[in-house]
């Protein structure tokens, strides 16, 4: 739902359910049924209907505050946030005591950001209206907004005097206290809370507050004071667990997340990022000395949540980084099955087929997430990545024209689909329609370094318009100087048209940058060393070619 539609309805529900009270003289005054009749039209979203009976309402009682109310209402709707306002301060001069049209007129300063006149509009109501809890709390985040620290502690301690304390404004003093850097005025404010209340969640922030200062033994005591109220209560569990993991007592540490993970009320959400962040943030012999641990955590995980698509898909990202791959293909397809309408669950199986070079499992992967997703051609790539590592040719050239036909005004995607058909015709030897293909790329960006490339390359290998290749190339490298693939091209079709001496520096260039890598680029520098009569560097960098190439062959 966008923004604005959750303002709509956010206002509508004021209007229909909270309306403000307006009196009998100015009901006489006014046709009530056409009030009700903007209202009703408000309701069904008809916003300019509704505007043009408000307008003439007011055109016969100028005084009605209901219906400048309900045109600043309106107005917001069409956002029109000038006029809204304009309107809403009218309704506001003409009943000052009436809380929705303040409080309407503040939401509409605000979706402005004018946030003097939001927080002036807020203070006032609050000044009128001190017994409404939620506006100390908008009060609040407006003033922590603008660093008006000292402004939202007062409003805390006005919300502290009409309502007694409770964690939620103890814990936000907290963090104001800690914003302005006094830490034992922030600490403070916690203990006094425990002292009066037993809270499992201040008592994980006082753990929290005593492992910043490495009091860990502490810490530790707050983690089981908290635990000792509520056995789950999750923050606690992993604020004892890292202490755990940080005196390296590891079976501490696996049986305090172990509770976590089997717990049936904690958010498998919350689970998922955990255990995922642990994989990350930890180092491969962590991960090695305690796979089996750590397996036992996703497992359990798993078993907790079976159709949960954050705790599957955390589960077969992890085994894939662990090297069972197959364990993973069966865990992210499980998530896909199971959740047909998630993009995401579609995209990670498939994108895991392409990790692990799965190219016969990946094209009907890759159908079935079309299926459900028909506009997403990167589906259609992802598929053309597996055929062409497959060799079908034909298949490729056709998901391509499926792309274009797919997004034909999306040039991000067209011009990489046309450009693939070019080099799926040279791959099958047809360069009269990889050319024309070629060709039409660059008329829609004649700068599209990928295609002016391989149209360079392809005819310097036909030896055809040297120096039209030339120039193409030339465009790729001032593109990217330091690709090594570009340099190559560049640097061949100089030793092709005699310039050794100048294709010499293009390729020591090249190997700064990856031609090292590559068996094709590591001979073209043979070559070119040979034709200088560097015989000796030329061998070198021959051996260096057979070597690369058939280590590219294993």
């Amino acid at each position: 739902m966008s923004f604005w539609k959750t303002i709509a309805l956010t206002i509508v529900a004021a209007v229909l359910w909270t309306g403000p009270a307006f009196s009998q003289q100015k009901e006489s005054k006014a046709r009530s049924s056409d009030l009700i009749d903007a209202v009703t039209a408000l309701d069904d979203q008809k916003f300019n209907e509704a505007e043009g009976i408000l307008k003439a309402v007011l055109a016969f009682d100028k005084d009605n505050d209901a219906a400048w109310y309900y045109l600043g209402t309106c107005l917001l709707y069409q956002k029109d946030i000038k006029g809204a306002q304009e309107a809403l301060k009218k309704a506001s001069e003409l009943d000052p005591g009436n809380y929705w049209y303040k409080e309407r007129l503040a939401l509409a300063y605000s979706l402005s950001g004018e946030e003097d006149l939001t927080i002036s509009t807020y203070e006032t109501l609050l000044k009128e209206f001190p017994k409404k809890n939620e506006l100390y709390y908008t009060l609040v985040n407006l003033y922590l907004k603008q660093n008006q620290f000292d402004k939202a502690l007062a409003a805390m301690d006005q919300i502290e005097t009409v309502f007694g304390k409770n964690e939620n404004v103890t814990s936000t003093r907290y963090d104001i206290l800690l914003r302005q850097n006094k830490p034992e005025e922030a600490l403070k404010t916690l203990e006094e809370y425990n002292k009066e209340y037993s809270s499992p969640f201040v008592l994980t922030k006082l753990g929290d507050h005593s492992m910043a200062e490495y009091k860990d033994s502490l810490a530790l005591a707050y983690y089981k004071e908290a635990l000792d109220l509520q056995g789950n209560y999750a923050p606690a569990l992993l604020g004892e667990a890292e202490i755990y993991r940080m005196r390296r007592n590891y079976e501490g540490f696996f049986g305090t997340v172990g509770k976590f993970i089997n717990d049936a009320e904690s958010m498998p959400q919350a689970k998922a990022q955990y255990l995922s962040m642990l994989v990350q943030r930890s180092e491969p012999r962590f991960i090695q000395n305690f796979r089996p641990s750590l397996d036992s955590l996703f497992d359990c995980m798993v078993m907790r949540h079976p159709a949960d698509s954050n705790a599957l898909k955390a589960s077969g990202f992890y085994y894939y980084a662990t090297e069972r791959s197959e364990k993973a293909k069966v865990l992210l397809n499980k998530n896909m099955r199971l959740h047909p309408e998630s993009l995401d669950a579609a995209a990670s199986y498939v994108q895991l087929l392409g990790y692990m070079s799965d190219w016969d499992a990946l094209p009907a992967a890759a159908d079935s997430a079309l299926a459900m997703f028909p506009k997403e051609t990167a589906f259609l790539e992802m598929k053309n990545v597996a055929l062409y590592n497959k060799k079908e040719w034909q298949a490729i050239i056709d998901n391509s024209l499926k792309i274009i036909e797919t997004a034909p005004e999306d040039t991000s995607v067209t011009i990489p689909a046309l450009a693939n058909i070019g080099d799926v015709y040279h791959e099958m030897g047809d360069s009269k329609n990889a050319y024309k293909y070629y060709k039409q790329v660059l008329k829609l960006d004649p700068g599209y370094a990928p295609t002016l490339n391989n149209y360079a390359y392809y005819l310097s290998l036909e030896g055809k318009s040297l120096k039209k290749a030339r120039d193409m190339s030339k465009k790729t490298i001032e593109k990217e100087p330091d690709n090594a693939t570009y340099l190559d091209t560049y640097g061949w079709i100089l030793h092709l048209l005699g310039k050794d001496q100048d294709a010499k520096a293009v390729f020591k260039h090249a190997m700064i940058y990856g031609g090292k890598e590559n068996s094709t680029i590591l001979e073209h520098y043979a070559e070119v060393l040979e034709a200088l009569g560097e015989t000796d560097l030329a061998l070198y960098y021959h051996n260096q070619a057979a070597a690369r190439k058939a280590k590219e062959s294993e």
